[in-house]
């Protein structure tokens, strides 16, 4: 099966970005800081801002966009350079590696982008995904913080150094 991961994407691409997030916030509301009732009416500029404060990746397979991925460079907690953040892969591309290639392409920019040390934030409760973390080299750091978007749910932080550096 045909997989790989475009980005990251620019503002040219807001459409694209829109569909896969929009349609991350309807199959898994619950995953995500955000909701799709913040983001459903926002407008083509909005869309276009959302963009460039992040990178952005689209995840394909053989039936095109599957899935998002989004990175903050940041400062953060536990030494994080970036910040991994509304990582999605739709329900039909899921357990086909989508994910660990977009890892891989994280990788290859870390050195250039200064992501060496990547951070992410899963609820507490969401044990699927904090065991594919687990399996894609991240590590439970620290104890559950409140969330300040969504309070009082809470979520764990985990930590991956990028293998390469």
């Amino acid at each position: 099966l045909m997989q790989w991961v475009d980005g990251p994407l620019d503002s040219e691409h807001w459409t694209t970005v829109r569909d896969l997030r929009l349609a991350s916030l309807r199959d898994d509301p619950d995953a995500f800081g955000a909701t799709l009732e913040e983001e459903g009416h926002w407008s083509e500029g909005q869309w276009r801002d959302f963009i460039a404060r992040q990178a952005v990746f689209a995840l394909h397979d053989h039936e095109g966009p599957a899935g998002i991925a989004l990175v903050e460079t940041l400062d953060g907690d536990f030494g994080a350079t970036c910040w991994l953040g509304s990582c999605w892969v739709s329900p039909r591309a899921r357990r086909r590696g989508l994910l660990r290639h977009f890892l891989s392409r994280l990788d290859a920019e870390a050195a250039t982008r200064g992501w060496q040390v990547q951070g992410l934030g899963v609820w507490e409760n969401n044990h699927n995904a904090i065991a594919a973390y687990e399996a894609l080299g991240f590590a439970l750091v620290g104890d559950a913080v409140v969330s300040t978007r969504r309070p009082p749910r809470r979520y764990v932080r985990m930590i991956r150094r990028s293998p390469d550096l």
